[in-house]
């Protein structure tokens, strides 16, 4: 599957591991045969796909390919993702909370304090750059990115809270969780349909987006000012709103993994990769969340 991030790919829920037909050459009931990527030919989003983790050696001889496999040990739970899920997110914070009184934003220690969070964020897209190419989850990488993403997510609160307005850094976690709530609802409503279409969609609006915010960073960076307006006013505000569209859609993703992962029988460290992929959305969100409320915030 592809990434349920908006920043890194990584692939579904098992690689090489001989789980559930994870990589199988093996071929789909009614398909063709499917190789390592599972949008060659078998992508599990589409309409009428077959079960994308089929062929798996642990099931009873009689399962058929395109259903639900039966009770094995070692399978990913619900419970699995969610433990894992709190572990990552309560690091986040943990290490956010800390960072927010032991790095001080007042004038006299910004510039240390800033750079201590720029070199955390550095330190957090290599942990996750490396976990995102590795085959298997490895949860001190992801520990470690969450413990240094919150670093750089306290001080950026710290000052926006600070510098802009008081009080905005609850309103975007309430609206971050807002928006899991309502994502989570629809998906489970069935309002929101994952599919090969939804996924082509989401991934080509999310590389457009990225696409767009590098080239407005490297304007403000060579041309000085807010580069092409992107990430203030009317363009800053829409663009917030875009952003936090595209992270709800990443939820959907991360959802519809989760589902499938469980529904198939993912072996159990998969749910690592399901936290990490949770959070780094839900950082997504938050960040957007903050930007868009501070700019709306400084137009008062």
């Amino acid at each position: 599957m592809r990434s349920s991030n908006p920043v890194f790919s990584r692939r579904g829920f098992s690689r090489d591991n001989g789980y559930a037909g994870f990589n199988a050459q093996q071929p789909q009931a009614g398909g063709p045969a499917v190789g390592t990527n599972p949008y060659a030919t078998g992508n599990p989003y589409a309409e009428g796909a077959t079960n994308p983790y089929a062929t798996n050696p642990y099931a009873p001889q009689d399962v058929q390919a395109g259903a639900p496999q039966q009770a094995r040990g070692n399978v990913m739970t619900i419970d699995d993702v969610v433990s894992r899920t709190a572990m990552t997110l309560g690091t986040v914070v943990l290490t956010a909370v800390l960072s927010w009184f032991l790095l001080p934003v007042d004038p006299a220690n910004l510039g240390k304090s800033y750079g201590i969070a720029i070199g955390a964020a550095l330190v957090a897209l290599v942990l996750a750059l490396v976990q995102s190419f590795k085959r298997k989850a490895s949860p001190a990488l992801i520990l470690g990115y969450a413990a240094f993403e919150g670093v750089f997510l306290g001080v950026i609160s710290a000052a926006v809270s600070t510098y802009i307005a008081d009080g905005v850094v609850i309103q975007a976690v309430l609206g971050t969780m807002a928006v899991f709530a309502g994502v989570l609802i629809a998906y489970k409503m069935g309002w929101i349909r994952v599919n090969r279409r939804f996924t082509g969609f989401v991934m080509a609006a999310a590389m457009g987006f990225m696409l767009l915010m590098v080239v407005n960073l490297l304007f403000s960076v060579f041309a000085g000012g807010d580069g092409l307006g992107f990430r203030s006013g009317g363009l800053g505000i829409l663009f917030g709103v875009i952003g936090i569209i595209l992270g709800a859609c990443f939820l959907a993703l991360d959802f519809k993994q989760v589902e499938d992962g469980v529904t198939y029988g993912a072996p159990r460290e998969e749910a690592w990769l399901a936290a990490f992929g949770l959070t780094m959305t839900l950082v997504w969100i938050y960040l957007e969340m903050l930007r868009l409320l501070s700019i709306l915030q400084g137009d008062d």
